[in-house]
């Protein structure tokens, strides 16, 4: 790599970093002043074989591939300005994949490589990881799928690829992906939207319209309206919306460096407030018909 070339991979990969540390990893292993492990366990025999520790992404410029796991983290960080071609919403992917997709309870990407192919529910059919990406662009981004030959796909797998370093197919690493909820609870549109202008709107907006900066990067997404994921997009869902936000949300309210997950509100309070948002007006998904093939549609599902 040349000396040019090297000296971006690492101003690059030092901003990742700045990044991440908005973050802190729940009940982990500690194995040092900062280092933390979770377990990899074999998924057939439940054994642990192994642990895991988040790599530092200044450790990137040592890949052979380097230029595309740093361009794969830098597209999902800036999806809506990188490919405005391909994302309809005022969304980046990390919109909702907390701190680069390596928090727990944040919709992470850890064991995202390790995972696909898979049959998914909602579709009915084996997945790779690329039609997975694809559905989040179709529906979280409103958008239209990428070439699955890309750069920009290839950089965002090669990104999950590095992620999952040491983790093999068959094996998971025990970091919860989604906390757990009360889906019995019966949503109160009312109370949901009193809390969500005290806990949300700061952000969010009064009206769901998100936040930009005054070069109109995306600083938080809109929840609803023309330019928020569509009806067919997982965070569209009452109880998957509330799960994201019970342990997310409201952002900054840790006093010890974590994004959210400070324990502000409980199963209820976020039931109440994603009742109140998801069913807001939105986008719609045309292809939402074929959805959910061989029954068994989740009781939140807006259609």
């Amino acid at each position: 790599m040349s000396k040019a070339k090297t000296l971006s991979v690492v101003a690059l990969a030092i901003a990742g970093i700045a990044g991440a540390s908005w973050y802190s990893l729940a009940s982990p292993t500690l194995t040092g002043p900062t280092e933390v492990s979770y377990p990899i366990i074999d998924v057939e025999t439940k054994q642990v074989i192994g642990q895991y520790q988040v790599p530092s992404d200044l450790l990137i410029e040592n890949e052979p591939n380097a230029e595309s796991i740093l361009y794969g983290k830098r597209l999902l960080n800036e999806t809506r300005r990188l490919l405005p071609d391909n994302v309809g919403a005022m969304m980046n992917c990390n919109s909702c994949h907390i701190a680069e997709g390596k928090a727990p309870l944040g919709a992470h990407y850890i064991n995202s490589f390790v995972s696909y192919p898979k049959v998914m529910p909602r579709s009915g059919k084996m997945v790779d990881l690329a039609g997975r990406i694809n559905g989040c662009f179709m529906r979280s981004m409103n958008g239209k799928p990428l070439p699955v030959d890309s750069a920009e796909m290839v950089g965002m797998l090669d990104y999950m690829k590095w992620l999952a370093q040491g983790v093999e197919p068959g094996q998971k690493v025990q970091i919860p992906i989604a906390g757990s909820l009360d889906e019995s609870l019966v949503p109160n549109t009312e109370r949901g939207r009193t809390l969500y202008a005290a806990q949300c709107a700061t952000c969010h907006g009064a009206d769901g319209e998100g936040l930009k900066d005054e070069r109109g990067n995306i600083v938080f997404p809109p929840l609803w309206g023309d330019e928020s994921f569509n009806i067919g997009a997982g965070m569209a869902r009452t109880y998957k919306a509330a799960a994201f936000i019970k342990y997310n949300m409201p952002m900054s309210v840790e006093d010890h460096g974590a994004w959210g997950q400070g324990g502000v509100l409980d199963d209820q309070d976020a039931v109440d407030i994603a009742e109140y948002f998801t069913h807001m007006p939105r986008p719609d998904f045309a292809a939402k018909v074929n959805d959910w093939p061989n029954g068994k549609k989740p009781k939140d599902a807006r259609y």
